[in-house]
């Protein structure tokens, strides 16, 4: 009997050896991809950044583009770029986690909300052309906004709607409902349940959630060519603050306008090899924007976990 319990316990530690080393290997392979996904994207990066490293400078990021490369700058672009990922922001952050909202806490669990749940999700994986044919069809011509500002901001926000949902409900069920349970024990409503205890809680998977969908938003170029982005533009959209009072205008909502993404195509498409040249600063800068927004968002997020915990 004794001899038939120390076999099982051998085969028992064995058995824990054995997927002590499969979690070891595991962690390990994950670690190894990871570590590889990182370099590519460090050789990548710093290949735009040799390929560029002539066009550099203040005059690069205040010249027009120009026919003549060494002349040619992305004023026009990073400007564009910057107003429809502000427009983008502006309707797309407060829709989709209101939405979120919605479904996580508030909806009934039904078979409609199922379908919606549903599309959603099935939304956040339809290529990005069919956006821009949407958009062509809505905002071009059924709304009459024109090949503005306003139509890209709102067709990226549009494209980025569903990844906002899906983190930001990610990010209210990773809420303990310990939380909840003790806020409705101390007579809150479910609007200061959500307001006041979720909403803090789930600040960083939503802000992490809202960079995920920037980061794809500000690369982007079939759907922003398909909605009549200009390809070669020699002036910048009306400013949106003003001298004058209120000192805010919006007249620059309906202003033509041209992005990185799109400035970058223009110079590749050319064969003097200059023009590469500027293609690669292009790339280098538009790459640098993408991990700045991740920063600023990190920092944020920092700062909510701060107050939170404190």
């Amino acid at each position: 009997m004794a001899g038939a319990v120390e076999t099982a316990r051998a085969q028992l530690y064995a058995s824990v050896g054995r997927r002590k080393l499969l979690d070891r290997l595991f962690v390990l392979l994950g670690m190894c991809i990871l570590f590889a996904a990182l370099l590519t994207l460090a050789v990548l990066f710093l290949n735009l950044v040799h390929d560029g490293a002539g066009r550099f400078g203040w005059d690069f990021f205040t010249s027009f583009p120009s026919r003549i490369a060494t002349r040619a700058g992305i004023l026009s672009a990073w400007v564009g770029t910057s107003l429809v990922m502000l427009v983008t922001v502006a309707v797309a952050m407060p829709m989709g986690v209101a939405a979120a909202i919605y479904l996580e806490e508030y909806a009934p669990k039904n078979w409609v909300t199922a379908i919606i749940e549903i599309n959603v999700t099935n939304l956040a994986g339809v290529p990005s052309i069919i956006y821009g044919l949407l958009a062509l069809g809505l905002f071009v011509y059924k709304m009459s906004l024109g090949e503005s500002i306003a139509t890209a901001g709102l067709t990226l926000a549009l494209l980025i709607l569903p990844i906002v949902i899906v983190a930001t409900r990610e990010a209210l069920r990773a809420v303990p409902r310990s939380i909840r349970e003790a806020a409705y024990a101390l007579g809150a409503t479910q609007w200061e349940v959500t307001a006041h205890h979720v909403l803090p809680y789930s600040t960083g998977g939503i802000l992490t959630g809202m960079i995920i969908g920037l980061s794809r938003a500000i690369g982007e170029t079939a759907p922003i060519i398909t909605i009549g982005a200009l390809a070669f533009i020699a002036f910048l959209p009306t400013p949106p603050l003003s001298g004058d009072f209120p000192y805010v205008n919006f007249t620059w909502l309906s202003d033509s306008f041209t992005v990185m993404p799109i400035q970058m195509f223009n110079w590749v498409s050319r064969p003097d090899p200059a023009f590469q040249v500027n293609a690669a600063a292009a790339g280098a800068i538009l790459l640098g924007m993408t991990l700045l927004m991740n920063g600023v968002a990190i920092y944020v997020r920092y700062r909510f976990r701060k107050k939170i915990n404190w």
